[in-house]
């Protein structure tokens, strides 16, 4: 198995996970405390977890930065799964961006 290959399956067991407990008791599950609280809250924590991860970066803390990047990528995909789209939908757009030079796809993007 390569590294993309677990991280893969890290990703999809993660995703699942978050799936079953969004349901779950809000005072056992903080995937359904999240979720309870709507997707203001879910958006806000992204927010702060991306905030924390740039800090992070910018101090050089490559354990910090793991961490608050994990943080990240567990809140995106509790916002993912609360607009009903999945990692595999991210993962059909970046294939579908590559090729494509990223100066010209942010161009395309602007134009709309």
């Amino acid at each position: 198995m390569t590294a993309a290959d677990g991280a893969m399956t890290t990703l999809a067991r993660l995703e699942a996970t978050i799936r079953e407990r969004r349901s779950a008791d809000p005072s056992a599950s903080y995937v359904a405390r999240l979720s309870a609280a709507g997707r203001a809250k879910i958006a806000q924590k992204v927010g702060e977890e991306a905030v924390e991860t740039v800090i992070a970066a910018l101090s050089d803390d490559r354990a910090a930065t793991t961490s608050e990047a994990a943080d990240l990528l567990f809140h995106l995909t509790v916002l993912l799964a609360d607009m009903d789209l999945s990692l595999d939908d991210v993962m059909a757009e970046l294939d579908r961006r590559e090729g494509t030079s990223g100066l010209a796809e942010k161009a395309a993007r602007t134009e709309e």
